[in-house]
């Protein structure tokens, strides 16, 4: 999924930055709020990590400013700010989780998985659709009970879609699932992932979920739950 990291530690910005990439993520990571605006005004994002001490404009009202563009994507706090009055007005401001450091990166990592689930609609860590099951936790897809051999890049195609079944998703949705916001894209590698998906979940049985909306992107054409 696609992150976005506004740190002004550039230490644990990096660490953050490194550790949810290695996770299967593609991450922004800024040290300032302006910059974080600029961010989330010009691409896209699944997510959100807020440190409230930052230079200039706070992480508070970093965050009042995304909510009233209308960017509805989850914010998970990230702060040294540990007392209850902190966690009220983060949570009012728009916010919908709060962690204070220092923290363990798994329970990080277990409130992002969370917080993208339910943003999708999801309660449980797998996503169903026919024969198909996907672990969210593992990174892993099987069909049949069988797992499925995935390419990482092919593994996120698959959970994006998935996670937005029944509705178009445009190319260039799914090449910020690929590539950070600075790298060439290249949208015909998203026909050359789709078609090598189609093959692999087609097998011996004929599972066809993935369709093309001509002009438009792609439709995962099967319900999930």
């Amino acid at each position: 999924m696609k992150l976005l990291v506004v740190e002004d530690e550039a230490l644990l910005r990096h660490h953050l930055q490194s550790r949810l990439t290695e996770g299967g993520h593609v991450v922004e990571a800024v040290g300032d709020a302006e910059e974080a605006l600029y961010q989330a005004e010009q691409f896209n994002h699944d997510l959100a990590i807020v440190d409230l001490g930052l230079p200039g404009m706070s992480g508070l009202d970093l965050i009042g400013r995304l909510r009233a563009l209308d960017k509805t994507f989850p914010i998970l706090i990230l702060t040294a700010r540990g007392n209850w009055q902190d966690k009220v007005e983060g949570l009012a401001a728009g916010a919908d989780d709060y962690l204070v450091k220092p923290f363990q990166f798994e329970e990080l990592e277990a409130r992002l998985n969370a917080l993208l689930r339910r943003s999708s609609g999801f309660t449980q860590a797998t996503i169903v659709a026919g024969p198909l099951r996907l672990d969210l936790n593992r990174k892993q897809a099987l069909l049949d009970d069988q797992p499925l051999a995935l390419t990482a890049y092919e593994y996120r195609i698959l959970e994006y879609l998935m996670r937005h079944h029944q509705q178009v998703v445009a190319k260039e949705r799914l090449m910020e699932q690929l590539y950070p916001n600075d790298e060439e894209r290249d949208p015909n590698v998203i026909e050359v992932l789709v078609g090598r998906l189609r093959r692999k979940l087609e097998g011996d049985r004929g599972f066809k979920p993935i369709d093309t909306v001509r002009g438009l992107g792609y439709l995962f054409t099967e319900r999930c739950r």
